[in-house]
């Protein structure tokens, strides 16, 4: 069984989601820029942004060497080092008529994925700027789609039971990327050794600490 989300909802996602994300950007005052974002705290607010923006940047200009390393992040932060938000707002814009038609041509895993990360990072940025929002938005429902379809080819035992314990979308999300420590984790009502054991053997970790969003 295939989880994810049609193509077309998926496109729509991204580009509802980049429109926030711009919005935002935007909206969020010059001298929070520096501010440590909390769920990523090797990067500030610009940084984050940096690689949000980065992404589309790099697709569009053929810079897939090394996708999603941490060295291929690093050059996306590097490379917009001294930017304002509204640089980044304004380059994230700029770049949508040439990447909104390629969106569609993505493998459908990929395309996803790229909905996923974005929107974990819109939400990273909401908190460690105070503008919590769109925890119900189209973006939110991909992320679950991938999860869903990514967890089903999963080595660990029973993890597609996280689905079944009736917790929000946002919030599943949020734990199983690392977004929830094990004691939200537990407060959610969600078992924490599968959490565990899924990020064993992922690119995800548990935060030590609790963060409130």
């Amino acid at each position: 069984m295939n989880h994810l989300l049609p193509d077309v909802d998926v496109v729509a996602a991204y580009i509802e989601l980049r429109d926030r994300f711009v919005s935002l950007l935007r909206t969020v005052p010059e001298d929070l820029g520096n501010r440590i974002v909390p769920h990523c705290p090797a990067w500030t607010v610009c940084e984050l942004a940096s690689h949000v923006v980065g992404v589309p940047e790099d697709i569009i200009a053929g810079r897939m060497d090394g996708v999603a390393s941490d060295a291929w992040t690093r050059a996306q932060v590097e490379r917009h080092r001294g930017k304002t938000l509204c640089d980044l707002a304004d380059l994230m814009e700029g770049l949508s008529t040439q990447f909104d038609p390629m969106i569609q041509y993505f493998p459908a895993m990929a395309r996803s994925q790229m909905v996923l990360d974005a929107m974990s990072h819109e939400h990273d940025l909401r908190h460690a700027v105070g503008r919590p929002g769109a925890r119900d938005s189209q973006a939110v429902a991909v992320g679950v789609s991938f999860l869903r379809e990514w967890l089903s080819k999963s080595p660990v035992p029973d993890v597609e039971s996280l689905f079944m314990f009736g917790v929000q979308d946002f919030d599943l999300i949020r734990a199983i990327t690392g977004r929830r420590s094990r004691a939200q984790v537990a407060s959610l009502g969600l078992p924490v050794h599968i959490i565990d054991a899924l990020h064993a053997q992922s690119l995800f970790s548990t935060p030590p600490k609790s963060i409130e969003e």
